[in-house]
């Protein structure tokens, strides 16, 4: 099964000729020692006596804006380790040294496109790791995470459909009456649940999606697509030639489908162990989004230079950055007011509901009693911290 990063790499190389990255405004080098003992004071925030000397955050893709808020994190001179696809630095909060550093590891093809999960269990110097919640509920009896803080309250994760070919198309069960083939990822648990809720029809879904914009560009606007609002949109009406007009698109999320996209989570087996970190460090990862939506320029630099000397192929530019937290803001996918990053526990709860059949019927084991709160948790977050605040 080919993953929805797969999908995006694939996709934006075949745009790559036409997205240029510009490099601008940020210091770095392509040393790949980490930076340590740094030796400005600390804050007012003290990590140092419980968290590990370096903190590591394994994404699910290479450097976007959609991880905006963990490059937040990096201090002054921040390193760039090309051949580890990594950038690591003190971290700081709200401006102000904690007493370690933070390392921020490219997932994707920098993983060979394995899940953030396997690579979570594999290499135990990893902290912190971008799961989604399907995914921790889908791998709950073998390699079981809990999330902690979950940077997007909705997912970014759509279908998008010519608006001129289907005008009367307003959502995606509009795809429905109309007859249009919808591609997507072959596997993917939300398209299991669009087609056993009705939202669609099973023969009108096409798994064979490539990742490619071909298919999509050759159908002249018959047929529709999965896709991510803080990407595609623009790649196709600003980088890919062949489509250079806009699409219609509706979030998956509002569907019923509300899954938390990227919740960074921890082996669930050593949440005890890291408690005493994670009641410090979780506030300042909710500050840190904060900081980064009010002020982005600094990180979207810092981004658009670690994509370009990363070279794994996915194209990123400051217009893409500026594109996707914009869309963020006005889509909802990041909270607008309350609390930033905590998890509604009916929610989770409907997600288990309406994926263990998905999964049985994939024959994947979900532990029988699974709860909410064994899927993600609100222990860590301060209910003070939002982006009013």
């Amino acid at each position: 099964m080919m993953s929805s990063i797969s999908r995006r790499w694939q996709l934006i190389s075949a745009a790559a000729a036409l997205c240029l990255a510009t490099v601008t405004g940020c210091s770095g080098t392509d040393s790949p020692a980490a930076i340590s003992g740094y030796s400005g004071p600390i804050g007012t925030i003290d990590l140092k006596s419980v968290c590990p000397a370096k903190v590591v955050i394994q994404t699910d893709w290479n450097p976007e804006a959609e991880h905006g808020g963990f490059y937040e994190l990096l201090g002054p001179d921040p390193v760039i380790d090309a051949a580890g696809k990594k950038v690591s630095g003190p971290l700081f909060a709200h401006g102000q040294y904690t007493g370690v550093d933070v390392e921020i590891r490219a997932g994707g093809p920098a993983i060979g496109s394995q899940t953030v999960t396997s690579q979570m269990y594999q290499d135990q110097s990893i902290m912190l790791g971008l799961v989604d919640s399907d995914t921790s509920i889908q791998s709950a009896a073998t390699t079981p995470t809990t999330g902690v803080f979950a940077p997007f309250d909705k997912s970014p994760l759509m279908i998008m459909w010519d608006p001129a070919t289907y005008p009367n198309a307003h959502a995606i069960a509009d795809l429905k009456t109309a007859g249009a083939t919808v591609l997507y990822f072959q596997g993917a648990t939300y398209m299991d649940y669009l087609t056993g809720a009705g939202l669609l029809n099973k023969s009108q879904v096409d798994g064979s999606y490539d990742g490619t914009p071909a298919n999509f560009v050759a159908a002249g606007g018959k047929k529709a697509q999965q896709g991510y609002i803080s990407s595609e949109p623009y790649l196709y009406e600003q980088k890919i030639a062949q489509w250079h007009k806009p699409v219609a698109y509706q979030l998956v999320h509002d569907t019923g489908f509300q899954a938390y996209k990227g919740a960074l989570s921890v082996r669930s087996g050593q949440l005890e162990s890291q408690a005493a970190c994670l009641q410090r460090l979780v506030p300042v990862l909710q500050r840190a989004e904060v900081d980064y939506v009010a002020d982005p320029s600094r990180v979207d630099a810092l981004i658009v230079q670690a994509v370009d000397k990363f070279d794994t192929g996915w194209v990123y530019d400051q217009g893409n950055a500026a594109f996707a937290l914009q869309h963020m803001r006005s889509d909802g996918v990041i909270a607008g007011s309350g609390t930033l990053g905590g998890f509604d526990t009916a929610r989770l709860q409907h997600l288990i509901d309406i994926t263990k059949p998905i999964f049985a019927a994939q024959k994947v084991t979900v532990p029988q009693g699974i709860t909410p709160e064994q899927v993600a948790t609100n222990r860590f977050i301060d209910p003070k911290i939002g982006l009013t605040s």
